[in-house]
């Protein structure tokens, strides 16, 4: 008997032996199959896995910004259909200078940095890039009074006579400094304080002679600082890329494929016509063309500006001075961002003031008065006259939320946030990151819309003038 329970004793610890054994074997190989699994775990599938894509992304015209409806860039908009393509979350890390989205980069932060990049040499040995989507070159802008001076630069050795400025951090630096060991007795100045363009607009206020920028910045730019010109070309074509993290090729390898397809389906030529296919430069102030068209161009489009100017209670004049603003009366107008018709709508906005075609001469200028007074109605009873028709007109150009911004930058800086003049110098400050980066709506373009307000008051006058002449000869 004391055998027998001795040899089911036995047994018993002989099973839970086993067990025990087993056990272990299976949370072993389940801990080892772990392992193999964060081992051999591609980039793009821990990407998926979390269902993000992570973006360092720099706050600039030609990357991205908030418009004034919508967030929009070139890059960005590239990235953000990628990621639905992807199913996935864009997630941001907004950065202000290259300087500082290379630094986040460098720590390893997010899966992907653009900020139009350009690929070279020195770039190349720290970082890995993924394919290429834009060629660009650099230039060499200068303001076109530099012509009654003779300083005009026609070939490289003219350069030494030039007051030139460009950021440090950028490869316009490195471009300049390989010129230096070229060229006899020439300088040049590099700063951390201005952008690239807050540069141009020194060259415009002809502060600096020249800057360098890249040609794609220098397209979106021209429009605002019509006498600027490019007059060197200073290096070959160069391509722009986002920088990856280091690793399998896996996001490189996906991304490649991706812009393959994007490109085939023509979407690449619609975006880059999207931003860059504009170049046209405004007559702001050309008063002889303007006059010219009020006479010939006008007379068949005064009677829809009176009937949408009496349906929303606008002065008619002003809503056409801001139509000739936006398009020069050409109901087929098209601009760099895609906005278009009389009163050059976005699609989401036409959607908005439901709009069902932008090219119809009515519904854009009703749909314009539509947004309009929209505008309007979000300001203040205490706002009237003059200053109420331009803060209305800002917000129709650069978004509420800037000059919202503005006001509240206004109030800091001990100015009238009601009042225009004053309103009009704080505008500007909106591009600089001291400013900025306090600001709910982030950068903007605040000269844009002080442009856009003063062209429309010089058409206004000319109108009023116009329009007076016309009662008088009756």
């Amino acid at each position: 008997m004391k055998s027998f329970t001795f040899k089911i004793l036995m047994l018993i610890v002989f099973i839970l032996g086993y067990l025990i054994q087993l056990a272990y074997s299976q949370q072993n190989n389940t801990n080892t199959t772990k392992v193999s699994l964060s081992k051999t775990s591609t980039i793009l599938e821990k990407i998926k896995v979390k269902k993000r894509l992570d973006v360092i992304i720099l706050n600039a015209p030609v990357v991205y910004y908030v418009g004034s409806d919508d967030h929009k860039g070139f890059e960005y908009d590239l990235l953000k259909d990628y990621a639905q393509s992807m199913n996935l979350e864009l997630n941001l890390t907004i950065v202000q200078t290259v300087k500082e989205a290379l630094e986040l980069t460098r720590r390893g932060i997010g899966d992907l940095t653009a900020a139009s990049l350009s690929v070279n040499e020195e770039r190349l040995k720290e970082f890995k890039f993924g394919p290429y989507f834009h060629s660009i070159n650099e230039t060499l802008i200068c303001h076109n009074n530099l012509h009654k001076k003779g300083l005009i630069p026609t070939e490289l050795n003219h350069l030494n006579a030039l007051n030139i400025t460009v950021g440090k951090h950028t490869s316009a630096a490195k471009t300049l400094k390989a010129l230096k060991t070229k060229i006899d007795n020439f300088d040049f100045n590099t700063t951390t304080k201005f952008s690239t363009q807050e540069l141009l607009k020194k060259v415009w206020k002809q502060k600096i002679d020249c800057t360098v920028t890249d040609t794609h910045i220098f397209s979106l730019s021209q429009r605002y600082y019509p006498e600027l010109i490019s007059t060197l070309t200073l290096t070959p074509k160069l391509y722009l890329g986002w920088i990856l993290r280091k690793g399998d090729d896996s996001l490189n390898e996906s991304l490649f494929r991706w812009l393959n397809k994007y490109e085939r389906s023509g979407k690449m030529a619609e975006l880059h016509n999207f931003y860059y296919g504009f170049l046209k430069i405004f007559d702001y102030y050309d008063t002889k063309v303007f006059s010219q068209r009020l006479k010939k161009r006008f007379p068949k489009y005064e009677k829809f500006f009176k009937a949408a100017g009496k349906k929303y209670n606008i002065p008619w004049i002003i809503l056409a001075a801001q139509s000739y603003q936006e398009s020069h009366w050409n109901p087929k107008a098209k601009s760099y961002t895609g906005v278009r018709g009389m009163m050059m709508l976005t699609n989401d906005t036409a959607k908005l003031l439901n709009v069902k075609n932008r090219l119809s001469v009515t519904q854009s200028i009703y749909g314009g008065a539509k947004y309009f007074d929209m505008m309007r109605k979000n300001f203040p009873e205490n706002l009237e006259g003059k200053n109420l028709w331009a803060f209305t007109l800002a917000a129709y150009n650069v978004g509420l939320g800037h000059v919202y911004d503005a006001q509240k930058l206004a109030k800091k800086l001990n100015k009238n946030p009601y009042s225009w003049n004053d309103l009009k110098t704080v505008l500007p400050l909106l591009a600089q990151k001291k400013y900025y980066k306090n600001l709910k709506h982030g950068r903007a373009r605040g000269n844009e819309p002080v442009h856009y307000v003063d062209a429309i008051q010089h058409y206004y006058d000319i109108m009023v003038k116009y329009e007076l002449e016309k009662v008088a000869k009756k």
